[in-house]
């Protein structure tokens, strides 16, 4: 008989934590790895907010909160999503999750059916189509290229939908491209979404505050859809809150219900002094951060003139986020040595065991011919990556 489920031999493993896990193991054996793998601030959390999660400890916030949140981090983040983002939300349309990513996982789960249909624009984040696969759902990708700031049109999405449809996930700005979506360009999605009432869109906006290029817009201010968007977000990249596990979603009464119904089963509460220490997130104004900001976009500067200067990598410049997702197919078929590079995730390899610089074949985000490099680092180390880089990518013949 065999052991393990069918479910869970058909997930696929996160790439990301793939890499950064060999980058680990490199320098485990002393070779120094420039891991630029993972998706996490190298700042740390913000004073205020490890004060707040002291005076939690201190005030015994030691309990099971309410599975969906304490009534008062809700509040809190209702007022953040009016203040930011002009969207009106009760404290009971909003579940707190250990993780923006538990948050998207709960929506799929109460929302996917097997055998529907969930359209993904690709490249996409790293766990949005294990998620749908998990729920057994269909993904529809719909591909954007560099060339187009891989932003997907109107006609594209229109094109994709059929009576099978029933839920869109995209992120904005965007993990893995830095990717970020004009009010004018989601307003034309919109109108596409407006002929099609029985989708619900899924918006990813945990890099909302890390923008350099225009201004943030939620979809759900769009009055036509508010009803089915479900709006997820987080602290974990905004506020250099990786590990307090900390993301939520706000929708529609029912959607939040039957989140807060499999969260319940699943994992009940956050906890509760993270929660508290988020709730000091979101009651901050965003410019107490805004030294983070300056510095990814310092940071995006010197990757994107340091990769577009090296031979077969074409390179868009991020508006949001700390990526950049260099197309690199130009390199496929070169050889240095013994070692030939047939797809993106031999150069991730070569990169790594011979550059000794981590980064993520785009296969993981549904776009095979690219890698992803986080500029999440020091501005030393994102040099040194890119020399680094540069040399091993010379001896390619």
């Amino acid at each position: 008989m065999k052991l393990l489920s069918n479910r869970i031999e058909q997930l696929g493993e996160s790439e990301t934590i793939a890499m950064s896990q060999r980058s680990r193991d490199l320098n485990a054996r002393g070779i120094n790895v420039i891991n630029l793998s993972l998706g996490e601030p190298d700042f740390n959390t913000p004073d205020f907010i490890k004060a707040a999660a002291k005076k939690a400890i201190d005030e015994n916030y030691s309990y099971y909160p309410p599975v969906a949140g304490y009534q008062d981090v809700r509040e809190a983040i209702a007022k953040k999503l009016q203040r930011d983002n002009g969207l009106t939300y009760h404290a009971n349309q909003i579940v707190i999750s250990t993780g923006a990513k538990q948050s998207i996982m709960n929506a799929v789960l109460c929302l996917v059916n097997p055998g529907d249909e969930v359209i993904i624009p690709a490249p996409f984040w790293v766990s949005y189509k294990e998620m749908v696969n998990y729920a057994e759902g269909h993904v529809v990708e719909v591909k954007a290229e560099v060339e187009h700031n891989f932003k997907i049109t109107p006609e594209q999405l229109e094109a994709a939908i059929t009576t099978k449809s029933k839920l869109f996930i995209f992120s904005s700005p965007s993990n893995p491209t830095g990717g970020a979506y004009s009010e004018t360009e989601l307003r034309a999605l919109g109108e596409v979404f407006a002929r099609h009432p029985n989708i619900t869109i899924i918006s990813d906006e945990i890099y909302e505050h890390i923008r350099y290029d225009g201004k943030h817009f939620s979809l759900a201010s769009i009055p036509a859809l508010y009803d089915r968007v479900i709006t997820v977000n987080g602290v974990s990249k905004a506020f250099a809150m990786t590990g307090w596990r900390i993301g939520y979603l706000a929708a529609s009464l029912e959607i939040a219900k039957a989140c807060t119904k499999i969260q319940g089963q699943f994992t009940s509460a956050a906890s509760g002094i993270s929660q508290m220490a988020a709730k000091a997130a979101m009651e901050a104004n965003p410019a107490e951060v805004k030294y983070m900001v300056d510095a990814f976009a310092k940071r995006r500067e010197i990757m994107y003139d340091g990769l577009s200067s090296i031979p077969g990598f074409i390179c868009n410049r991020p508006e949001g986020a700390f990526y950049l997702f260099p197309k690199v197919n130009a390199l496929f078929g070169k050889v240095a040595g013994e070692r030939k590079i047939d797809n993106a995730s031999d150069l991730c390899m070569y990169l790594l065991e011979e550059a000794h610089v981590a980064t993520v074949p785009g296969s993981a985000f549904g776009a095979d011919e690219y890698i992803r490099l986080s500029y999440a680092a020091s501005d030393e180390n994102l040099r040194s990556a890119i020399s680094r880089i540069k040399q091993a990518v010379q001896r390619l013949l």
